[in-house]
């Protein structure tokens, strides 16, 4: 998996443990990138502009990941598995029909702790993303998970979710491709036109560079600047925002390191005890 975090150009960031470097992305002058899954050996995160909604990688798996290829899916999505990054939670590899739905919303009901979040899925956005995710929600993979990292940041405002191990570090032991969006307004806080802006209320996926996405996703509960670089599948409901703005008003949870962080584990932490679809719409 790509160890790149956004932006792609400038001098590697010293090797460090992801925990670590997860918590301080974007401290240094604009937040703005989500990674998921990010090999834990390289980093390569420039200081000046970390950037990131990362995603880490488990540890690897040994050797015998190298006895066999890697299985892949045979429909459109292309489900692959990463041996090297092992699934936090047992999860078999989501069906992948020739015709994947592409059409219509589904709804997902994500029960916290602090109260429901809805979700509306976006089929026509992102069919193969919204696939995963119903497939993980179907298997329970993301029942009784917490949220790891909330982030506070002018530009970066997110909810991070969806890792079982809650590190930051655990997926689903699958990737797939991006399903990127297009026509993303240019973010006004950032006057070189490369960040786009993902609004309030976008629910998007996290990833490690291109094509890593896995299981984990990050809710907007404020405007945000990042690169068109996260696919976008589906909305956040008004009642989900408001629990949102309940678990952001508490901030992130001070650390020695820091006693008054903008990004990490949130100070009120965030249990999802079941991830429900409805059938109810189309």
């Amino acid at each position: 998996m790509s160890s790149e975090l956004e932006p792609r150009s400038g001098v590697a960031a010293p090797r460090r443990s992801v925990r670590v470097l997860n918590r301080l992305a974007g401290v240094t002058v604009l937040a703005g990138a989500l990674v998921a899954g990010a090999s834990a050996a390289a980093v390569a995160a420039p200081r000046a502009t970390v950037d990131a909604v990362t995603a880490s990688a488990a540890p690897s798996a040994g050797t015998d990941a190298a006895t066999r290829p890697p299985r892949t899916t045979h429909g459109p999505c292309a489900y692959t598995e990463t041996p090297d990054e092992p699934a936090a939670r047992p999860v078999p590899l989501p069906p992948d029909p020739r015709r994947t739905p592409d059409r219509g919303t589904v709804r997902v009901t994500l029960a916290t702790n602090h109260g429901p979040i809805g979700l509306t899925l976006d089929r026509a956005a992102a069919p193969c993303t919204v696939q995963s995710f119903l497939h993980l929600v179907r298997k329970r993979f993301y029942d009784r998970t917490s949220c790891h990292r909330l982030t506070a940041y002018p530009t970066l405002s997110v909810l991070q979710c969806g890792d079982p191990s809650g590190t930051g570090e655990g997926g689903p032991g699958y990737r797939y491709g991006d399903e990127l969006p297009t026509g993303l307004p240019p973010a006004p806080t950032d006057p070189t036109g490369v960040r786009r802006l993902y609004e309030r209320g976008v629910l998007s996926m996290a990833n490690a560079g291109p094509d890593t996405n896995g299981s984990q996703f990050f809710l907007v509960y404020a405007d945000s600047a990042l690169r068109p670089d996260y696919t976008i599948f589906g909305e956040v409901d008004a009642a989900g925002l408001a629990t949102l703005d309940r678990i952001a008003a508490g901030g992130v949870a001070p650390t020695a390191e820091d006693p008054a962080p903008v990004d990490g584990a949130p100070a009120l932490p965030v249990d999802i005890r079941r991830a429900v679809r409805s059938h109810h719409h189309h």
